[in-house]
């Protein structure tokens, strides 16, 4: 097997943070990318979506929405849609930082009759629609060219502005200010505002467009949580399935042969929400299900892996067949170590831009 390993924030961006990074206990992935060959795909912060999409052959005006639509399921058809999400936005310190509709807890019921009360001021612009609590979109009437960053770049982030600020999206950014005052009279934030919660106070508007015809992939199959990377397998005519618990669970459903992708994210909220003891566990947790039982079969030949990590440092890459890992003179190093070689090439890299 072919294995494409897509893992989001596999690396902790503090590389100064020596409590996060204290005794951290992942032989088998230190070995994977001591030894294994340095593949990557760009230097600069990279996304968890982007890396997806880049997956597929796409690189630049992705169209998400349509997309992560088509991954849940729906049928996007010839509209433009783009993803409109729930978010809170909060002053803090002089400036505005984001949460997104997990971290703000969203009930489906409250995600419907917020979507229908946007519908009734906002008929004319298009149609909200809330697949999920925290996945919202919006069927455009017209199409809309616009370019800002996936959610989940922005996810417990500072935020310098909602939307591009030129002639061609001023419609946008007063449907968006008017949905905003909407959101916030409405009873549902009230009670929420009353009881303590985060409230449902703006949309963040990312990923327009169609969906994309006559798109091609290597993949024989996907196994993604994500809707994008579903979507994108069902738009190529790739099976899509759950992402499996483990190796031994994807050699039982994906087989031997075959090139096969698989995203796995438990590490993305922890770095979006600088909760460095999920990143730990969560990082545990990959080691004893994924990274020893793949060390072992690359060494073994039943595996060539292509580890793949969006990172701030970039999109991060690692290949890694039988005869790398047998490099014994590559020797392993602590996370940290590589950590703090990303963050002074970078720094390196600015320095001679400047």
């Amino acid at each position: 097997m072919r294995l494409t390993l897509l893992i989001p924030e596999l690396i902790w961006p503090e590389p100064g943070d020596a409590e996060t990074f204290a005794g951290l206990a992942c032989p088998a992935l230190a070995t994977l990318l001591a030894r294994g060959r340095r593949t990557d795909a760009t230097r600069e912060a990279a996304t968890f979506d982007a890396a997806i999409a880049r997956a597929f052959g796409l690189d630049r005006a992705v169209p998400y929405a349509a997309l992560r639509l088509l991954g849940e399921g729906i049928d996007p058809g010839e509209a433009h849609w783009a993803c409109a999400d729930p978010v809170h936005l909060r002053l803090h310190q002089e400036r505005l930082i984001l949460a997104d509709g997990s971290r703000i807890d969203v009930a489906m019921a409250e995600a419907e009759t917020l979507t229908g009360e946007l519908n009734r001021y906002f008929g004319d612009v298009g149609e909200f629609r809330a697949t999920a609590p925290d996945r919202w979109y919006l069927r455009l009437s017209a199409a809309a060219d616009f370019e800002t960053l996936p959610l989940s770049a922005m996810a417990g982030r500072r935020v310098e502005r909602l939307l591009p600020e030129d002639r061609h999206t001023a419609w946008l950014r007063k449907l968006l200010n008017e949905a905003q005052m909407l959101l916030h009279g409405h009873a549902i934030n009230e009670s929420r505002g009353d009881s303590g919660r985060m409230t449902i106070n703006s949309l963040w508007l990312w990923g327009p467009g169609q969906l994309p015809r006559e798109l091609r992939a290597e993949w024989t199959a996907v196994f993604s949580d994500h809707p994008l990377a579903c979507g994108l397998a069902r738009c190529t005519g790739i099976p899509a399935e759950a992402a499996p618990a483990g190796l031994a669970e994807l050699e039982t459903q994906a087989g031997t042969d075959g090139r096969v992708l698989v995203t796995l994210d438990p590490l993305l909220r922890a770095v979006q929400y600088e909760d460095s003891e999920a990143w730990r566990s969560g990082l545990a947790k990959l080691e004893s299900d994924w990274f020893a039982p793949l060390a072992a079969a690359v060494r073994r030949g039943r595996i060539e892996l292509d580890l793949r990590a969006s990172t701030i440092y970039g999109e991060l890459g690692w290949q890694a067949g039988r005869g790398d890992l047998w490099k014994f003179w590559q020797r392993p190093q602590p996370l940290q170590t590589l950590a703090q070689s990303l963050a002074a090439a970078a720094k390196a890299r600015e320095e001679a831009a400047a």
